[in-house]
């Protein structure tokens, strides 16, 4: 149950803000402080915080809670009036704060257990726009416009090895075609197809991080492109969840923070070798106080959005470097 868990723990991190010295307690009480959960949700809840396999992430998710209550940057032991979760409808318009609770109108909560993703977008979104500009109507096929010979050429590999009935070209292909692939290929691509999925993916690769290149010309582009990456918006909000070292409580800074604290120095973009395409990229920057370099790390991949030939392509953004050693993002005190 990942996306049902997900829910849950979030809900709780924001139980976890309010008066309740318990979260089954708090569960019980269904307190009306916290809005835009449904019946069905505490329903759910009071029946996963029984079960021994899902209590230690909510335990985890409650003290979060408690964490940001009591904390200094927090909300100083002063409980909430009002916590509203966002839950699993899409936000209207362009969401820039990725934020899963909003308390009191003010404080901003993004929950993020075990997840190193910082966010999905279109590869036009990043690596034409730099994140900057959307086009929610953006449907594009990534893999035909940036390298549509090695496309065709893999697609073709593809074709060969499933056998016949498959159609001549990728975009006729519906839904049987692909479950034929699946079945076909696993989980991973085949022996036989390796070769053709490798040469596609290097393409991919080398296109997507050339694009990336080309819009980013000069050293503003770049730090705001960091910016983006790592979600610092004009206000300031907090991420709570878990990594695999530890629990993760940390207050998101600003670009304004950024400029008081840090140097902008290098952004570095590679297309990364492999079967699945990727672009590695690593951002330097000094701090001002000790004029030492860090270096935080991520990378793009780049993949279907609905399993092998099925959905136009998406990016992946994810983030290599622990949270915690992220310039910008601050420990919760």
């Amino acid at each position: 149950m990942p996306a049902e868990l997900t829910e849950l723990t979030e809900i709780v991190t924001a139980l976890g803000t309010l008066p309740h010295p318990e979260p089954e307690l708090a569960i019980a009480a269904r307190p009306a402080e916290l809005v835009n959960v449904e019946e069905h949700h505490w329903a759910r809840l009071a029946a996963t915080i029984a079960d021994p396999a899902h209590a230690a992430p909510l335990q985890r998710a409650w003290l979060n809670g408690r964490a940001l209550l009591e904390a200094g940057d927090g909300l100083r032991g002063r409980h909430p009036a009002r916590v509203e979760w966002k839950g699993p409808q899409q936000p209207p318009g362009y969401d820039l704060l990725p934020a899963d609770l909003r308390i009191d109108h003010v404080y901003l909560v993004s929950c993020k257990y075990m997840s190193k993703i910082l966010m999905n977008a279109s590869p036009g979104h990043v690596f034409d726009r730099s994140l900057a500009v959307r086009d929610a109507s953006e449907r594009t096929d990534w893999y035909e416009e940036v390298a549509p010979d090695a496309y065709a050429a893999f697609y073709d590999a593809v074709r060969q090895h499933v056998g016949c009935g498959l159609p001549a070209r990728q975009r006729d292909l519906d839904r049987t075609h692909r479950t034929r692939i699946a079945a076909a290929c696993k989980r991973r691509w085949p022996d036989a197809l390796t070769e053709a999925a490798t040469t596609f993916s290097v393409a991919v690769s080398d296109a997507s991080a050339a694009r990336w290149r080309g819009a980013l010309g000069t050293p503003r582009d770049q730090e705001h492109m960091v910016w983006r990456l790592l979600r610092l918006n004009s206000a300031p909000y907090f991420v709570l969840g878990t990594s695999p070292a530890a629990s993760l409580r940390l207050r998101i800074g600003t670009p304004w923070d950024w400029r008081q604290l840090y140097r902008f120095r290098s952004f570095e973009i590679a297309p990364r070798p492999g079967l699945q395409p990727a672009v590695d990229w690593i951002a330097r920057v000094e701090t001002r106080e000790g004029r030492d370099i860090r270096a935080v790390r991520g990378h793009i991949e780049i993949r279907w959005s609905h399993g092998r030939f099925c959905g136009v392509p998406e990016a992946k953004i994810y983030l290599d470097t622990p949270h915690e050693l992220v310039p910008g993002y601050f420990a919760l005190r």
